[in-house]
Formats: structure tokens, sequence, C-alpha cells
């Protein structure tokens, strides 16, 4: 080798070196350092945090709103249990109010069965209020059409408009649910 061949070589490695040096310092200036790395991730994480922190209180909050609900539906159930029941059992009531106006109090021959409706219909307006079915009778109150359906309107003097004269037919309420209207006549201007 020549000395012209040796100061080539060793300038070759040199430019080669100061590339690879060129470009390592390129490449740690594009890649990010292991600090940046990280408060990336801790960023990151943070974020996840708080978004699962939003998703356990909305999952929390629909827990509860799913557990009231259904507190609500088994104490509606529990309360409207008797509705359809007790709707069966008002004809009866009503019938046996029919069979008492039917009987002549002053004969003495029917006087046994009419304290034995009278009983009987005691017992079921007992076991009506002990399960909150309670009755409506609006005689000379206002008319209500949430509780009352006029069967017919008659010209009355002296009694003020819209109201009750006479109830055809009993209503009903279980647990302050109307069960059945109270059917009455209704005054109307004379």
């Amino acid at each position: 080798m020549s000395e012209q061949e040796k100061d080539q070589n060793p300038a070759e490695p040199q430019v080669e070196t100061a590339q690879e040096q060129q470009a390592a310092a390129e490449a740690e200036q594009a890649a990010p350092t292991a600090e940046e790395k990280l408060a990336e991730l801790e960023a990151e994480l943070a974020a996840v945090k708080k978004a699962l922190g939003e998703a356990d209180i909305r999952a929390q909050a629909e827990v509860q709103n799913v557990r009231r609900r259904a507190e609500r539906d088994v104490q509606h159930a529990h309360k409207f249990a008797l509705e359809k029941f007790a709707g069966d059992l008002l004809s009866v009531a009503d019938n046996l109010e029919r069979g008492l106006a039917a009987l002549d109090a002053d004969d003495d021959a029917l006087k046994a069965a009419r304290e034995g409706i009278e009983l009987t219909l005691k017992s079921l307006l007992d076991v009506f209020a002990k399960y909150n079915l309670e009755q409506i009778s609006p005689s000379d109150e206002p008319f209500n059409p949430e509780l009352h359906e006029a069967m017919t309107m008659v010209p009355v003097p002296n009694v003020d408009p819209n109201t009750v004269i006479e109830v055809l037919e009993k209503g009903y309420q279980l647990n302050g649910r109307l069960i059945r209207p109270a059917r009455v006549v209704v005054s109307k201007a004379p």
C-alpha cells in the first residue's frame, strides 16, 4: 500500500463515522426521549383513569335507578294486586245494597233477612276498608269528572249547577286509584 492509499482509507471510515453520527443525532431528535414517552404514557393513563371513573359513576347511578324502579314496581304491584279482584267484588256490594233497599223495613217477617243482609254488607265493607278500598258516594257534592260519571243532568231549582243530586251507583278507589267512578245524576241550571 502506498501512502496515498493509506491516507484515503482512514478518511473513509471517518466520513462514515460522521454520517453515522449525523444519522444518530437525527434519530435522537426524531425519536421521543424516554422522559417524553413516559409523560405521554402517564397522560394517556390519566385519561383512561378519568374515563373509567366517569363510567363507574354512570354505572353506579344506573344501578341505583334500576333498584329504585324495581322497588317502586314491587310496591305498585303489592298496592294494586287486588285491583281486579276488588273490582269483581263491587257488584256483590251493589247487590247487597239493592237487596236492602228492596226489603220493606216494616215487615216483621223479613226482619231477620234484613239484619242478615246488613251484617253481610257491613262485613264486606269492613274488608274493603281493611284493604284500602274506599267508597265514593258524592251526594250533594260538586261534580268531579275524575271521580264521577254523569249519567244525566236534571234542572233543579235552588241547587247549584254541577252538583251531584243522586248517586245511582257508588264509586270505589283502591289506594287512591279509581276502580270504578260513581255514577251520578247532576244538576244543571233551570
